[in-house]
């Protein structure tokens, strides 16, 4: 029904903000990572926008990108987990980072986000993994961590490094990891099995 709302920002916080669009307020539900880059109450904003409706309310949900409210849609459609625990798990993770979580059966990273729970958190992965090629694309695995200049260093070990290290894991624990696997792998692989390796400690 909505697909976007574009207007001067009328309040946020951590986890809504409300737009002004021609003289009507729609106060959007979003996620940590939506409502951080917003700009200042005044500055012009346009969500990309998805409308639950359960019995007896309806809830606008707002994001900055098409590809966060893509991954939104595809969180809600798991199996006990509602517009709140989506907008949970995207507070916590990035839609590359989620995507990188799901395709390495990463539970322990997603179990991070308030209210998910380990037995929650692998049913996301077990459902969505299937989804990974059409809900979020190869580029959301490893496309965007990739160009931000770490296709440019030598070999596939220090680009998975690099990758890790842009990833939130720190330069040794990455360095170990990917020490410890074969180095003809390619550098998707080497994330992958990385993930997998420090995930199990």
């Amino acid at each position: 029904m909505f697909y976007s709302v574009t207007g001067q920002i009328l309040f946020k916080d951590e986890g809504s903000v409300a737009v002004d669009c021609g003289g009507v307020g729609y106060l959007c539900l979003s996620s940590y990572n939506t409502t951080c880059r917003l700009g200042a109450v005044g500055s012009v904003v346009t969500l990309f926008t998805h409308l639950n409706v359960r019995e007896g309310s309806m809830e606008l949900f707002g994001f900055l990108d098409k590809r966060e409210l893509e991954c939104f849609k595809q969180l809600i459609t798991v199996t006990g987990v509602g517009p709140r625990a989506g907008l949970a798990v995207l507070s916590h993770l990035t839609p590359d980072k989620l995507a990188l979580c799901i395709a390495t059966g990463d539970v322990k990273t997603i179990t991070g986000a308030q209210g998910i729970g380990p037995k929650l958190a692998q049913r996301i992965v077990l459902e969505l993994k299937d989804k990974l090629q059409t809900g979020f694309s190869d580029e959301v695995v490893t496309g965007d961590i990739l160009s931000a200049g770490v296709a440019s260093q030598a070999g596939a070990s220090a680009e998975a490094i690099s990758a890790l290290v842009a990833l939130g894991y720190s330069q040794s624990e990455a360095s170990i990891a990917v020490s410890r696997l074969d180095s003809s792998l390619t550098t998707e692989e080497l994330i992958k099995q990385a993930l997998k390796a420090i995930s199990k400690k």
